[in-house]
This record gives structure tokens, C-alpha cells and sequence, in this order.
């Protein structure tokens, strides 16, 4: 498999609006209202491993979603909504069939197994997840609802992943979803844009960032 930069800092914008505009019709279908005080922030693995050129599990359009993510920090910050950061660590006994798959680990001694610099991971709490699906095996569930959480914003890496398997997940849970299209990142478009046109028929309002952001704008002007 050919890894893809199809995300740049130059040319962003312009896909993710194409590749929104080409589910935008399953969105319109159901198109959930976001409100901001309900919501809770979910970035998933922004560690170095996926965002080192060094690693071989570098994801080439990763680095052009992290001004985007780091937007969505502050502002969920800002009105002090929950912010979640997962970190994906294994061991041999909790890897289950990922270590089958896979064939390696992210263990927690890798020096790359940390978070990226450019994210204030101080802002929000940090869980540690060893699947797929941030939801598994963790507390996830138990916080988002003992802070009144009905929906989140999903960002973060890899899209056809961990992102696209936590949407169904907090789906299956009763939690509505708000898929970030410019702050998830994976190895090609073409997992890209599969995953928002599964999860937009059955999971997910795919939105932008600027979306999310403009709604926290506009519920201070109102109040």
C-alpha cells in the first residue's frame, strides 16, 4: 500500500470541502443541530508515532490536521467542555488479535509512543486504550455521562480506524456524533473517504472544524 499525503497544509481546505460535499447529501438527510454545551472533545492518538516521518507507521496527511485540532482544544477549553486524549499503548497480554494483525506494538516504552508537542494535552484528560475503539475496556462511557455528555466531536487519528471504530461505538452508546472530515487523517484517501461515507449513512454528521468552532462563537454571542 502506497501511503498518501492527500491532506497538506496548502491544499486542506479544499479537500475536505470536496470530500464533504460528496456525503453531503446523506448529511442533509438527518443533519443533528451541534450544541455546544453538550458536547465533549474526543482526539484520538495524536502521538508521535503516526506523526514522525522516522516511523513506519507515519501517516503522510496527519500534520496538516493539527492546527485544525488544536482550534477545537482551545475552544472546547475555552467554554470548559470535556476534552478527551487517547493514547494507544499495548502490552502482550491486552493486544488481543491487534498483535496477530499487526505483527508489532506501540508498547510504552517506544519513545514514540508519546503525544506530539503541539497539542496542549494539559487541557483536557488523557485515556489510555489498547483497541480500537476508545470505548473498550476503559471509563470513557462512565465520564462522558457523568458530565451530562450527549454529543462529541470525534478527531484525530487514523480515520478508517480508531476514529471510524470509536464513532460506532459512541453511536451504539446513545451519543450523537460529529465527525471531524479535516481532523482525521489515515494513510489514504480512498480509507478516508469510505469512512465518511459509512459512517454518514449510519453513524455520523460528517462536519469541518470551522463548523464546530463557529458553533461555540455563536452560543457566546447569544449568551
Amino acid at each position: 500500500m502506497k501511503k498518501e499525503a492527500y491532506f497538506t497544509a496548502a491544499t486542506i481546505q479544499r479537500r475536505s470541502d470536496e470530500l464533504l460535499r460528496n456525503v453531503m447529501a446523506l448529511r442533509k438527510q438527518r443533519d443533528w443541530a451541534f450544541d455546544p454545551g453538550r458536547a465533549a472533545l474526543l482526539v484520538l492518538d495524536m502521538q508521535e508515532c503516526f506523526l514522525d516521518p522516522g516511523s513506519h507507521s507515519y501517516v503522510p496527511s496527519g500534520r496538516a490536521i493539527i492546527p485544525g485540532i488544536g482550534t477545537l482544544i482551545r475552544v472546547f477549553a475555552g467554554s470548559s467542555r470535556p476534552i478527551i486524549f487517547t493514547r494507544h499503548l499495548n502490552t502482550a497480554e491486552d493486544a488481543g488479535l491487534m498483535a496477530k494483525w499487526w505483527k508489532d506494538l506501540i508498547v510504552e516504552t517506544s519513545p514514540r509512543s508519546g503525544f506530539i508537542s503541539e497539542l496542549d494535552v494539559s487541557a483536557g484528560r488523557v485515556f489510555r486504550k489498547n483497541r480500537y475503539d476508545a470505548f473498550f475496556g476503559t471509563d470513557l462511557e462512565d465520564m462522558l455521562k457523568s458530565r451530562s455528555v450527549k454529543q462529541v466531536v470525534i478527531c484525530g487519528l487514523m480515520t478508517h480506524l480508531c476514529c471510524e471504530t470509536t464513532a460506532r461505538s459512541a453511536f451504539m452508546r446513545g451519543f450523537e456524533v460529529f465527525f471531524t472530515v479535516d481532523g482525521t487523517a489515515t494513510y489514504t484517501e480512498a480509507f478516508h473517504a469510505a469512512t465518511l461515507l459509512n459512517l454518514s449513512h449510519g453513524f455520523a454528521t460528517p462536519v469541518l472544524a470551522a463548523e464546530i468552532r463557529n458553533a461555540f462563537e455563536g452560543s457566546h454571542d447569544r449568551s
